[in-house]
């Protein structure tokens, strides 16, 4: 008779971190949005600890991934086949008394969508008057959207990597024609606020990192285009911030830069925090050359008291095949 041998395989694995109500709940939860503990907590009612349990099984076999923004941390669902296939298969053998647990979990799930606009909504009416005095200093923000769509049109945008995104406006807008879209921002409020405007336009595909633009949470070569929108006035280093992205740049990926051409609005400094009162273009030119990359683009939107610019440079070098997205968590 044959000795018992015990068997460890990596497949029954990713099955058992599935083979638990609400550990499925999660799953079928982080399809549809990225959630926070907090938030899955709610949905499932459940204490926090509790859901904690179930998301290090998940976040173990690979299937979700876990970010950390200030004192919350959010989930999301892996990319890969895998994933993808398993939620084929959870469609296919939903049963009546399961797909009613989920489509009340759908209900719940609204509830916090609503608390999340809400919060934005409480934001937006308190920055309102700020955002709105800037606006009117320069052209509106619609010719500037059609510059940048025009400026972004001419090759698919493949990876599109959004540094600063604020509100997620760009993703919004470029997001839709890319072939994935990331969204860094350092503010976890401003994080929040994007998913809420992204979860309304129907963007749900797109990621949202807390990071520092001198510190990209991606893997050198791995985006097709990057765009820095009206961000770089607030840069202590201007140049680090252009190297940067450049550094996560395929070769003859695109680097869109647009901001305000220089002025001499003294007092954007002390009202609005803006480190740097705009960039001449020989400024931009020498940063891109710098960081390995060809000014090809360059055009100026004059309208009110400031005018904006979108500067464009392509990087250097053989093009290469894509890389991976996204560096994994530690």
């Amino acid at each position: 008779m044959l000795a018992s041998v015990s068997l460890r395989l990596p497949i029954a694995d990713l099955f058992q971190a599935l083979a638990d109500p609400s550990r499925l709940r999660i799953v079928a939860l982080l399809r549809s949005m990225e959630l926070s503990v907090g938030e899955l907590a709610q949905v499932l009612g459940q204490s926090q600890p509790w859901v904690s349990r179930h998301v290090k099984i998940l976040a173990d076999s690979g299937l979700i991934d876990r970010h950390k923004e200030g004192s919350w941390v959010f989930l999301a669902l892996t990319n890969g086949t895998i994933t993808a296939a398993l939620a084929n298969l959870i469609d296919q053998c939903l049963d009546p008394a399961s797909r009613a647990l989920l489509d009340a979990d759908a209900v719940r799930l609204a509830e916090v969508r609503a608390d999340r606009a809400e919060a934005a909504a409480r934001y937006f009416a308190a920055h309102a008057e700020a955002w709105d005095s800037i606006r009117s200093l320069h052209v509106p923000e619609s010719a500037v959207e059609r510059a940048i769509e025009q400026a972004m049109a001419d090759q698919p945008l493949g990876t599109l990597v959004d540094i600063g995104t604020g509100t997620g406006r760009m993703i919004e807008l470029l997001g839709p024609t890319a072939a994935q879209a990331l969204g860094v921002d350092r503010s976890s409020e401003m994080l929040r606020l994007a998913r809420v405007k992204l979860d309304k336009a129907g963007i749900a595909d797109a990621s949202l990192r807390q990071a520092d633009m001198y510190a990209l949470p991606l893997a050198e070569c791995s985006a097709d285009s990057v765009i820095i929108h009206q961000v770089l006035h607030y840069a202590q280093a201007p140049a680090a911030a252009i190297a940067e992205a450049a550094r996560v740049l395929r070769p003859g990926g695109r680097l869109l830069v647009v901001d305000f051409a220089a002025h001499e609005r003294e007092e954007l400094r002390t009202a609005d925090a803006h480190l740097r009162l705009g960039f001449a273009d020989e400024a931009i030119a020498g940063w891109f050359a710098a960081a390995g990359l060809d000014p090809d683009l360059t055009e100026h939107l004059p309208g009110g008291e400031l005018t904006v610019t979108l500067w464009r440079g392509v990087k250097r070098g053989q093009i290469d095949r894509p890389k991976s997205y996204e560096r994994k968590a530690a």
